[in-house]
């Protein structure tokens, strides 16, 4: 669409119910007067507030009003519910307003009126008025939508400040009105909160705000009346106002394109089509069209010409997810078609059934069809997958769909999945738009585990869903703990002698479970303690814990639990990271990577696999180079630089893998401190605060390489920097095979709540996309990743950068 371009919808055309959210209440509520001698239960009363919905057309009451659930938890008053009215769209006038009344059942008295507030839902420009809207209360009077209301939820323009006039902003902002500059927003709202508690500090602000979200649609709307030839258009002042003006056939069809499609596609066709062979130059076309990347919507012509030469492509597998997006699936008779053709079909494989459980395909048909096919992926090729098909739950038509029951279902044989599926699912609950799709698949977990019988280890279904359970237990613990230890006052080693005392002494439980638990990160392993001397915690702001467990075979494993940092992005990028050496591996490349193992128990908890390390930062405080601690545990004096040359071989190796997958992932904020070195050589990377191109730095390189990295390969022109870009360029062509796998999976995490891709999906894929340059053959891309590796190393940038974060860090 051009800048000049205005995209809108027609009021009349929109044949849905009004949908709106209540939110919350702001403010204090006020005090009712109660003498000292009355009921004290008067006085300690908990209020229990409701809101009353109802709509006003041209200034009479239309329709039944609507009340959301009671709400008794305290200041503020959330209730986040998602109201529905009987009325659509297309029946509102533009006069039309909504009133909404807070009630208080708790009075007991029936007169429990808190405020009501009224508010047009068109604005001036009779546009629908849409994102959140925060409504003044008239305290003891009920919403008024007569016309002029003598509660209106607007704050009138010569008592409107600063924080009005911010929140106008943050509300333009979040309907996509402004333009994102992450560096700038971040700063900015952290400048608008300061002013927002500030105004809130002072004692005149005391209203009742209620905050409305109001339904947002891809374009805007305009008032129109039902049957009206032409919108009439909004006059011209003498002034210098910038004026919209709207075309009434923008986004229109076109009759007699679409009477010839339908007539393209008739089911008379259908004998003539059977038959059909395309031409060299059309076959040419249908192979361009097929190495599509699943982001790519098709045109009208690229979708005609698949649908005119289906059934010869029904033997080609590939053919099969674009033929599925060329089908108008809103015609019975076409969708009817297009399914029977899908049965018959050569078999997709599993990756590219991922694609068909994207939010692109809506038809329960097709979703079922990709469940089918999933169903021939085995356990270990199934876990690659898992956290992206719960997601997929989201874009499901059902609560109870043919995805959650086959989820459900091989988790039952399979206690690894179960173990896995019960923590994505949990982490989900939280999200109030799909908390009861959540819900629901993690009850029929439950109800399928409880259902089983023993096995040959002996354990019946309740006892494997107890020692599911009992991991919530054990990671509830383990907060307690973090905020007992985090308020201990003095330096770390006190701390680390509270944390130390609380699992051996009042604790002691955890020196010793009852009973084996299974690990959240591994659970095939079963763990029956801590143990209290070897365990510690990391010196950083949120201390997160290192502890080692004891396991039920007589060994320990060592694990990092963290609280106050949201490890959904972390658990994603090690996913891929984990993806990705698997098909390496297939290729016979094996980079030595670390894809060590990352579980989010909670939106700000979750658990890390610690590995023995050392960050390159202390290895140059310490070795003074990456060569010298090589030499230190491997040392060959016959061998290059005198290390091993299996050592050598490792890091270069590793180096290699991490740089091609940090270029694809668009990793960021790289510095000494998150690059890892393992003792046997393995270099590898944490902390994902910053992906799919974002990055806290200015200047990022494309390659994350830095120079002490090339110096321990022996110099940029050294035989082994030339074996390192030897081994960059192999992965890359071979990852570059599995783009479509990698973006379908990223695709399903389009409606996650991870920070990087819920800011912008649809951009940060496309980014995703970017890297893999599809419009290079094998030989060109080799060039190209060569090319990007020189330049990176040439870089200046990283340097100075990294120099400015040394000082950082010391002065930390």
């Amino acid at each position: 669409m051009g800048s000049n371009e205005f995209r809108f919808f027609f009021s009349c055309d929109i044949n849905l119910p009004v949908t709106f959210r209540i939110e919350k209440l702001d403010g204090v509520l006020p005090k009712s007067p109660t003498p000292d001698d009355l009921d004290l239960s008067a006085k300690n009363r908990v209020p229990e507030l409701f809101v009353e919905c109802k709509l006003y057309i041209d200034g009479a009451p239309f329709g039944l009003s609507t009340k959301t659930r009671l709400e008794s938890s305290g200041h503020p008053y959330c209730w986040n519910e998602l109201i529905t009215l009987s009325s659509k769209y297309r029946d509102l006038t533009s006069q039309a307003q909504l009133a909404f009344t807070v009630w208080d059942v708790s009075c007991g008295n029936g007169d429990g009126l808190v405020g009501g507030a009224t508010v047009f839902l068109f604005n001036r420009k009779k546009q629908l008025k849409t994102g959140r809207q925060k409504l003044r209360l008239w305290l003891g009077k009920e919403a008024d939508g007569t016309i002029p209301t003598s509660t209106p939820g607007k704050v009138p323009k010569h008592e409107r400040g600063e924080i009005e006039r911010l929140e106008r902003l943050v509300n333009k902002y979040e309907r996509g009105q402004i333009q994102r500059i992450d560096w700038l927003d971040r700063l900015t709202f952290k400048a608008v909160e300061k002013i927002k508690e500030k105004g809130s500090s002072r004692s005149e602000n005391s209203f009742l705000t209620l905050v409305v979200d109001f339904c947002s649609f891809d374009h805007r709307v305009v008032f129109q009346e039902s049957g009206a030839n032409s919108f009439a258009p909004i006059p011209v002042s003498s002034t210098n106002e910038l004026v919209t003006i709207w075309d009434p056939e923008v986004g229109r069809i076109n009759p007699s394109e679409h009477k010839q499609l339908k007539l393209a596609r008739s089911l008379t066709r259908g004998i003539i089509d059977r038959d059909l062979k395309p031409s060299s130059n059309e076959r040419r076309s249908i192979q361009i069209i097929l190495k599509y990347p699943p982001t790519r919507t098709l045109n009208g012509d690229e979708r005609q010409l698949l649908w005119k030469f289906r059934f010869s492509l029904m033997s080609e597998k590939k053919a099969l997810t674009k033929f599925l997006r060329c089908v108008e699936w809103s015609d019975v008779q076409e969708a009817k078609q297009a399914v029977d053709l899908m049965g018959r079909w050569e078999t997709i494989d599993v990756t590219d059934a991922l694609e068909l459980l994207s939010p692109v395909f809506e038809s329960e048909d097709v979703r079922a069809y990709a469940v089918t096919v999933l169903e021939r992926a085995d356990d270990e090729e199934l876990q690659c997958y898992l956290l992206q098909l719960v997601q997929a739950l989201r874009f499901e038509r059902t609560d109870k769909s043919r995805l959650s029951l086959f989820l459900v279902q091989r988790s039952l044989s399979n206690i690894e999945i179960a173990s896995f599926l019960r923590w994505y699912v949990s982490v989900e609950l939280h999200d109030p738009a799909y908390a009861r799709r959540f819900y629901c698949t993690y009850d029929m977990l439950e109800d399928g585990m409880m259902k089983l019988e023993a096995g040959t280890s002996g354990e019946d279904g309740f006892k494997l869903w107890q020692s599911l359970v009992r991991q919530t237990e054990l990671t509830a613990q383990l907060c307690k703990i973090m905020r007992d230890v985090r308020n201990v006052r003095g330096g770390t080693q006190k701390k680390i002698e509270k944390l130390r005392q609380l699992l051996s002494g009042l604790l002691s439980e955890l020196t010793y479970f009852d009973e084996p638990i299974r690990s959240p990160l591994v659970p095939g392993v079963l763990i029956s303690g801590i143990v209290p001397q070897e365990s510690s915690l990391f010196k950083s702001a949120l201390h997160p814990l290192r502890l080692t467990f004891r396991t039920a075979n007589g060994g320990t494993c060592k694990v990092i639990f963290k609280k106050g940092d949201d490890l959904r992005q972390d658990q994603l990028v090690i996913q891929m990271l984990s993806l990705m050496d698997r098909l390496l591996k297939l290729e016979n490349l094996d980079l030595h990577l670390t894809p060590y193992r990352v579980l989010a128990t909670g939106q700000d908890e979750g658990m890390l696999e610690f590995i023995p390390s050392s960050s390159l930062a202390q290895i140059l405080s310490e070795h003074r180079s990456i060569t010298n601690y090589l030499q230190k545990f491997h040392p060959d004096e016959d061998g290059p630089f005198g290390i091993t040359a299996q050592c050598l071989e490792t890091f270069i190796k590793s180096c290699a893998g991490y740089s091609v997958i940090t270029y694809i992932l668009g990793i960021g904020d790289r510095h000494l401190d998150n690059l890892l070195l393992r003792d046997d050589g393995r270099l590898f990377h944490v902390d994902f605060a910053f992906i799919l191109g974002r990055d806290p730095k200015p200047f990022p390189p494309p390659m994350k390489l830095c120079k002490e990295m090339v110096e321990a390969m022996g110099g940029a022109e050294s035989q082994y920097y030339t074996r390192f870009k030897s081994y960059c360029c192999e992965a890359y062509n071979i990852l570059r095979k599995s783009s479509n796998l990698i973006l379908n999976l990223f695709y399903l995490m389009a409606g996650s709540n991870i920070p990087d891709i819920a800011s912008d999906p649809e951009k940060g894929i496309l980014k995703l996309q970017e890297k893999f340059r599809l419009d290079l053959d094998d030989e060109a891309a080799i060039h190209f990743f060569q090319d990007l590796i020189n330049d990176s190393v040439s870089a200046l940038f990283p340097q100075m950068v990294e120099t400015i974060h040394r000082w950082a860090q010391y002065w930390r």
